[in-house]
């Protein structure tokens, strides 16, 4: 019979060393979502106060500042879940904080590995790892890694990759 394991224990295995990303992408997220908030907010107040709404105007801000609240903390709560781990055949991927999702990338069946950065990346000093294999459904992205790390992974997997799919 199987032993009981936790829905915790069975996203994040046991002796695994994970890496997480930089907080510099929670910093990113959260800057992006006060402009959005503050942006829409003030648009809304503006139009309002344009159609003569008077103090139904306030409105508009105030939903604005419970939605950056509850952003800010759903923020906090997505950035923890992401992770990744290095094991000898597989790279283990792990994000989600209501459906959360742990994917195995065998070395040998990775065809190509990206690094992107856009300008807010850059900005923030940080970039972005992409997965491809064969199948999309095992495709992985791991956000907001510093750049060298990026770098180092990506050299990393494709020599890892280039080595497993050699025995095939």
């Amino acid at each position: 019979m199987s032993e009981n394991v936790s829905l915790e224990q069975a996203f994040a295995p046991p002796g695994e060393d994970w890496v997480r990303p930089s907080r510099r992408l929670l910093t990113q997220r959260r800057l992006v979502l006060g402009i959005w908030c503050a942006v829409l907010g003030l648009l809304a107040m503006a139009l309002l106060l344009g159609l003569g709404f008077g103090w139904l105007a306030l409105v508009p801000p105030a939903v604005a500042s419970a939605a950056f609240a509850w952003g800010w903390f759903l923020l906090e709560r997505n950035f923890r879940s992401w992770g990744y781990a290095e094991r000898a055949d597989d790279l283990l991927v792990t994000h989600g904080v209501i459906v959360r999702r742990l994917t195995v990338v065998p070395y040998g069946r990775m065809q190509f590995v990206d690094v992107s950065a856009g300008p807010l990346d850059r900005l923030f000093s940080i970039a972005k790892v992409q997965l491809h294999t064969a199948s999309a459904a095992t495709d992985a992205a791991i956000p907001g890694l510093p750049p060298d790390e990026a770098a180092r992974l990506r050299d990393r997997l494709a020599a890892l990759g280039e080595a497993k799919s050699a025995g095939l």
